[in-house]
């Protein structure tokens, strides 16, 4: 049975016109290039190399040989680097910058996808900086960056929205909306207990701002809790509202665990991005992440 190392070996020595070329080049001692050579020799029948006072030169039959092989040979080689370039994406690890609550949304579908990942936590001028400085291999922000040495994608849209678990009646506050009666719709929520996962208040702040028209909500919340899974967790097992990203809320609601109060047309959709630096040579993980998140943000409320 032929081996397809001799006609690699073949190939090393017919283009370097030397064994000792060749064996370095296949990281081979002299002596296994010069056995394989003769396995290869006796398996085909004739003489390949004739010996010169420096190197080999080819017999005609090894011209012939390597016209045969050498098309073949190549794409074989190819399809082994490209296979080999992908066992080593498998095992490289990737850095990746998020903000929290936007972690709570895709933290686990890209540890789903990838073996080894290096997660930073920071907000989006911090995370650019990161990426700029090529800090970080990926980031993935809510605000767009232009420069000339990163590069980005548009992977998806979120909203805020407010939510409560299925036990608070929101009939009253409903008939508020269909009146469109802002003053009551305000005075509704504010009677709530309100959780939020900062104590700035950033969600609650930003809702008030497009839905309200005011810079700042009068309640002051009744919870805080410094992770945004955490809190629509215990918000769907107690009382009060609290306003989250749809994505976050998204499997909450389907499992009937927590409802939609809100999804006012008044607050507007953030894009989210993804963000790299360019000639960062991780072209296919940016791909494979660019995929998974559009097919995620595609599934929204």
């Amino acid at each position: 049975m032929v081996n397809l190392e001799w006609y690699r070996t073949f190939k090393a020595v017919y283009k370097n016109g030397n064994f000792s070329i060749a064996a370095k080049e296949l990281f081979m001692s002299q002596p296994a290039v010069s056995q394989q050579i003769s396995m290869l020799e006796a398996h085909v029948g004739n003489k390949l190399f004739n010996r010169k006072s420096k190197g080999v030169e080819p017999t005609e039959y090894a011209k012939l040989l390597n016209n045969l092989i050498i098309d073949a040979l190549d794409r074989l080689e190819s399809v082994e680097t490209s296979f080999r370039a992908k066992a080593e994406d498998a095992n490289r690890l990737i850095s990746v910058g998020i903000s929290k609550h936007l972690f709570d949304c895709v933290g686990n579908l890209l540890i789903s996808k990838f073996d080894l990942i290096d997660f930073t936590f920071a907000e989006n001028d911090e995370l650019f900086a990161l990426v700029d400085a090529k800090k970080l291999d990926f980031a993935i922000t809510t605000k767009r960056f232009d420069t000339f040495d990163t590069t980005y994608e548009i992977v998806g849209k979120i909203k805020l929205i407010l939510v409560a678990p299925t036990s608070l009646d929101i009939t009253e506050f409903r008939q508020k909306l269909k009146s469109d009666n802002f003053t009551e719709i305000e005075q509704w929520l504010n009677a709530q207990k309100w959780y939020s996962h900062d104590a700035r208040i950033p969600h609650i702040k930003l809702f008030w701002l497009h839905a309200f028209n005011k810079k700042r909500p009068s309640m002051v919340p009744n919870y805080i809790i410094p992770s945004e899974s955490e809190m629509l967790r215990l918000l769907a097992k107690n009382e009060g509202i609290a306003a989250t990203w749809n994505c976050n809320a998204r499997n909450y609601i389907k499992e009937n665990k927590l409802q939609l109060v809100w999804n006012s047309f008044h607050v507007p959709e953030e894009f989210v991005y993804l963000l790299m630096p360019k000639n960062n040579n991780l072209k296919s993980f940016f791909d494979i992440i660019e995929k998974e998140l559009k097919l995620f943000f595609g599934n929204r409320l």
